[in-house]
């Protein structure tokens, strides 16, 4: 299958989106990036923040990993501006994002489908002109009701949460070299394997009765 060239991780720039539930696609590319010992920095070409990794996985030998800048509503024009100069398809891009289809803590890992009303996923297949590109979707959850959803996505996920990401995040990173390597099959069962089931404890043994002594009778003499 076709390797990956590009990795984008979707969220909004400044201080005041750290953490908030829709920047988890910046947290994982962060979090690649020191996997492959990339230097993040700006690149007002790309309109984002963006570095290049040697990557002995790829037949490329190197991979693109970019933040857009440029909010989340138009994050297509940092995409685009990348992959059009670069020559990337859309079959060689991964676009990681929040999606509230999923409770936190599950993720899934897709080529091409709909943008589910997320409108970084929007600006983006508009701009390649397609939705052939794949996606890691890592759930926040939904809120209950669609009037809350812009308010939610923007708010900092509490700790508990936090750290499902976190989890999902280090758990994706494995598939990493098959994502790059282009065995996308075999990512996708890295990605979606679940932990294995703990082992049912071992019936408990009956207790061993003590071994009985037995005892001498004691001879006495007559009195």
């Amino acid at each position: 299958m076709t390797p990956l060239r590009l990795l984008v991780g979707l969220g909004n720039p400044g201080p005041e989106y750290e953490d908030t539930r829709h920047n988890a696609g910046f947290a994982w590319i962060e979090a690649a990036a020191r996997q492959l010992g990339a230097t993040l920095r700006p690149e007002g070409s790309y309109f984002g923040t963006a570095g290049r990794a040697h990557s002995p996985a790829s037949p490329a030998g190197s991979v693109w990993l970019l933040m857009p800048m440029t909010y989340m509503n138009l994050s297509g024009k940092s995409v685009g501006a990348l992959a059009r100069f670069f020559k990337i398809q859309p079959a060689e891009i991964l676009v990681v994002h929040d999606e509230l289809d999923l409770p936190p803590g599950d993720m899934k890992l897709k080529l091409g489908g709909g943008n589910g009303g997320h409108n970084g996923l929007k600006d983006i297949q508009a701009q390649l002109g397609s939705a052939d590109f794949w996606r890691l979707r890592l759930g926040i959850g939904h809120p209950g009701h669609k009037d809350a959803v812009a308010g939610y996505v923007l708010r900092r996920a509490p700790q508990a949460e936090r750290e499902q990401l976190d989890e999902c995040i280090t758990k994706s990173l494995k598939a990493l070299p098959q994502l790059l390597s282009g065995d996308l099959v075999k990512a996708q069962q890295t990605v979606h394997a679940k932990p294995p089931r703990p082992k049912p404890p071992k019936p408990a043994k009956p207790p061993v009765a003590p071994a009985e002594v037995p005892v001498s009778a004691d001879v006495q003499g007559s009195p």
